[in-house]
């Protein structure tokens, strides 16, 4: 990996270490290679997801920052993603049940000052906002004919609402 998103991610994880975020930990245990992180978030207390605990993992390439987790060219593939895995993938209106996340951050809406902690934020504020526990009205159909990677997704957004996404 390019010494420059090392570093980024160095500094990320120091960050997060002397600055916790409320309801985020780091997985310690598998940061020898920072091309994949993994990040548990725990369901703020009031909400529909108090005391479940989801994990979220990053997978980086060499564009890290400039290019975002969930970006998407028609020619071109990603290689930088952030999905839930494991056995609790939340459910919400905007998680499938493979860990895939529609949020605007991951997409259009990303910038390079963002960062671990402040995805971590918003998908918890996300999460947070939920007033009924479901998932996406596409699920079956998303979950059947894309893969095991979001990087053939084109997400598309309408304020608060998802329109049909595609798969290649």
């Amino acid at each position: 990996m390019v010494d420059r998103v090392v570093k980024r991610l160095n500094s990320e994880l120091k960050r997060l270490a002397d600055e916790p975020v409320p309801n985020v930990f780091i997985d310690t245990e598998n940061l020898e290679d920072l091309r994949t992180i993994t990040v548990g978030l725990n369901g703020v207390r009031g909400t529909l997801y108090d005391g479940q605990t989801f994990k979220l993992q990053f997978t980086f390439d060499r564009n890290y920052p400039f290019t975002p987790p969930e970006f998407t060219k028609l020619q071109s593939r990603r290689l930088l993603q952030v999905i839930f895995v494991g056995d609790n993938i939340p459910v919400h209106p905007h998680v499938y049940s493979n860990g895939h996340i529609c949020l605007s951050i991951l997409g259009e809406d990303w910038s390079p000052a963002m960062g671990v902690s402040s995805i971590c934020l918003s998908i918890l504020s996300m999460l947070s906002s939920c007033k009924e526990k479901k998932r996406p009205v596409d699920n079956s159909i998303y979950v059947s004919i894309c893969g095991k990677s979001p990087s053939s997704t084109f997400w598309t957004y309408h304020g608060m609402l998802l329109n049909l996404l595609l798969c290649q």
